[in-house]
């Protein structure tokens, strides 16, 4: 027979347990927030171009707006988590996030802009916030978390890239539509958040305030490193996401298929995504990952611009674990070039303020050089080089240092 304070443990156990899988299902429909709402835009750019009659260079802002809202509130957010406390801000911005969705989705190109800055600024937020909380809650299974939630960000963004055009198209919701209904998934992310969100209520401002660096963070070599490759491998990403499409379909290939091409170049990168955080938290410098990363990069861009229509496939397959491989990097070294929780959630908001700061130039660079030449040829040679200046700063990035 049980004694009663065994009983007791075992309850308690049993709701310790029960509380982390209710934060493990809340951290993957958040993340699976994270992508779908920018990837879902690719495949529909020639569709809002001539439906709202603007250039290739303000088609590309679609997705660089995104980004601006990335760098204006990254830095704010880890001040905000100290305030008001990690899991209401989340819960503040998925409210904010659909109402971007929404906002995007009705007539007209001011609201097209407003709704995608809106859905910016809430993702940022997410963005900054995820890799803090999952080494806070997570200390000893960083690598493992911070797979789980990468893989259900880029398979969520992967199926929202294929299913765009069908949905668009097929069922006749036109791009709007296809834009407008991941507003459903974010506010089923506001039910499964709201636990946490309670919890949040209770635990707000018992943590004492601490006194940052922000001026060594800023004045870093190793920082500096780590945020220049978050931009890059950002930077390549949101070129690929929002113009290869666009220039599949230059090449004869139908809306539809294009889109299934980069669906399929971001399922690729899925286990990559869930195995290489895995790696790095393991290896003491994660510098041959990033030569392996780089020489994907050079391969998948090469064969895009060099290649066949047939080898496409393959092509798109090699880019997508180059592109799985550079951004579990870019999370884990928030963690692992960090000490706790609220440095990684520093390190991550500067990062993720200037990398994206530096990436928002990307799409909107790329479609005006191809405005001012009239082919790809000057925009792949910008992919080119940045996939090398990933390798320079991603081997200084990957040094067994902390900040």
């Amino acid at each position: 027979m049980s004694s009663p304070s065994s009983e007791a443990k075992a309850a308690g156990g049993a709701l310790a347990h029960s509380k982390k899988a209710l934060l493990v299902l809340g951290i993957i429909f958040i993340a699976v927030n994270l992508r779908a709402p920018l990837t879902s835009v690719g495949p529909l750019i020639g569709s809002i171009r001539e439906s709202l009659g603007i250039s290739n260079t303000m088609a590309g802002t679609i997705t660089t707006f995104p980004l601006l809202a990335f760098a204006l509130l990254s830095p704010l957010t880890p001040m905000l988590a100290r305030r008001f406390g990690t899991e209401r801000v989340i819960m503040v911005s998925l409210w904010a996030l659909a109402g971007g969705i929404v906002l995007r989705s009705l007539a007209g190109t001011g609201a097209l802009f407003g709704g995608t800055i809106l859905l910016g600024l809430a993702i940022a937020v997410c963005n900054v916030l995820m890799p803090s909380l999952v080494k806070r809650e997570f200390p000893g299974s960083v690598g493992l978390m911070t797979g789980v939630y990468s893989v259900s960000m880029n398979m969520c963004g992967a199926i929202a890239s294929g299913i765009s055009v069908p949905i668009a198209v097929d069922l006749g919701l036109g791009w709007r539509g296809a834009l407008g209904c991941w507003a459903v998934l974010a506010l089923v992310s506001i039910l499964v958040w709201l636990p946490q969100f309670r919890a949040g209520q209770r635990l707000a401002g018992s943590a004492p305030a601490r006194r940052g660096s922000n001026g060594s963070l800023w004045r870093s070599a190793l920082a500096w490193q780590v945020t220049i490759f978050m931009g890059l491998q950002s930077l390549i990403f949101y070129i690929v996401i929002t113009w290869f499409p666009q220039i599949l379909v230059d090449r004869g290939m139908s809306s539809d298929t294009a889109g299934w091409m980069l669906s399929l170049m971001q399922f690729a990168l899925l286990p990559v995504t869930f195995i290489i955080p895995i790696l790095a938290g393991r290896m003491n410098n994660q510098r041959v990952l990033v030569i392996i990363t780089v020489v994907l990069y050079l391969t998948g861009i090469g064969g895009f611009y060099f290649g066949g229509s047939a080898l496409i496939p393959l092509w798109a397959i090699i880019l997508g674990i180059a592109i799985g491989c550079s951004f579990s990097l870019a999370m884990m070294f928030f963690s692992l070039r960090t000490r706790d929780a609220h440095d990684a959630a520093k390190l991550s908001g500067m990062a993720q303020s200037l990398g994206y700061l530096l990436a928002a130039a990307g799409p909107t660079l790329f479609g005006m050089l191809h405005d001012r030449t009239g082919g790809w040829d000057m925009p792949f040679l910008l992919l080119a080089a940045a996939s090398l200046l990933v390798l320079g700063c991603g081997l200084g990035a990957a040094r067994d240092r902390t900040l």
